[in-house]
C-alpha cells in the first residue's frame, strides 16, 4: 500500500493528478458539448433544411464512427489542419496543448449527442406551454428563457447525466495521443512499478468515487428542476 502514498516513493499524488486533468476535460467537454447541442437542437427544430441537413449529417457522423477513430482523426489531423491554414496565411505554426485539444475533441463528439437528447427534451415539453406563451405575445428570446429551458430540464437532465458520466470515462481514450489524465497516470505507475492489479484498482476506485458524487449532484439538481411537478409516488 506504501506504492498508494501520495508522497514519494509512492504514486497516489500522480494519480490524483491525473483524475484531476481527467475531470477539467470531462467539464470542459460537457460544457462545450452542452453548447454544442442547445445550437444544434434549436438549429434541427428551428432551422432552414440546409441547417437542418447539416446538422443531420454531424449528429449521424458522430455517433456512427467510433469514439476512438474521432479522436484520432480530430487531434492530429486537425492539429495538422490548424497549422496548415496558419502556414498559407503567413503565420508561424503552433503548439496547441493537449488539455485544449481534448476538451473540444471530447466536446465536438458530446455536442451531437446533447443535440439529440436536447432536441427530444423539447419536444417532450407539452404544446400548450409554448402556444400559451405565444397567444400572450411572448417574443422568442423571452420564451426561450421563461418557458422553453425550464420546462425542457426535467426531460433533458437524465440524458445529459448519461453523458457526463460517459465523458469522464471517454478522457481515458486521449491516453492513446499521450494526454496525461487517470488511464495514463495508471499505466505509467503500473509499468514502472510491475504492481499492476494494485494501480488498475485504485484508478477504478477513483473513476468509482467520482461516479458517485456525481450521481449525488445530479440527484439534487434533477429534484431541483422538478420542483412544483408531481412526483412518480404520487402519479401512482
Amino acid at each position: 500500500m506504501e506504492l498508494l502514498s501520495p508522497v514519494a516513493p509512492g504514486w497516489g499524488g500522480t494519480l490524483l493528478v491525473g483524475l484531476l486533468h481527467s475531470i477539467e476535460i470531462a467539464v470542459g467537454a460537457t460544457c462545450l458539448g452542452l453548447m454544442i447541442g442547445t445550437a444544434g437542437a434549436f438549429g434541427k427544430l428551428y432551422g432552414g433544411p440546409v441547417t437542418r441537413d447539416l446538422l443531420a449529417v454531424y449528429t449521424t457522423v458522430v455517433r456512427a464512427v467510433p469514439e476512438l477513430v474521432l479522436i484520432l482523426l480530430l487531434y492530429y489531423a486537425g492539429t495538422d489542419l490548424i497549422n496548415q491554414v496558419l502556414t498559407g496565411m503567413g503565420y508561424s505554426r503552433v503548439d496547441i496543448s493537449g488539455l485544449a485539444a481534448g476538451i473540444f475533441v471530447l466536446g465536438f463528439v458530446q455536442g451531437a449527442y446533447s443535440t439529440e437528447v436536447i432536441r427530444g427534451a423539447i419536444l417532450a415539453i407539452p404544446q400548450g406551454q409554448i402556444e400559451a406563451a405565444r397567444a400572450y405575445g411572448m417574443p422568442p428570446g423571452l420564451m426561450l428563457r421563461r418557458i422553453t429551458l425550464p420546462a425542457m430540464l426535467p426531460f433533458a437532465i437524465p440524458g445529459l447525466a448519461n453523458l457526463w458520466l460517459i465523458a469522464t470515462k471517454d478522457t481515458a481514450l486521449l491516453a492513446v495521443v499521450g494526454f496525461f489524465e487517470l488511464t495514463l497516470a495508471t499505466r505509467q505507475a503500473a509499468g514502472v512499478t510491475k504492481a499492476y492489479l494494485l494501480f488498475y484498482l485504485a484508478a477504478g476506485a477513483l473513476y468509482l468515487a467520482l461516479t458517485l458524487f456525481s450521481n449525488l449532484i445530479i440527484g439534487r439538481v434533477e429534484t431541483w428542476s422538478r420542483r412544483g411537478m408531481p412526483s412518480v409516488k404520487e402519479a401512482r
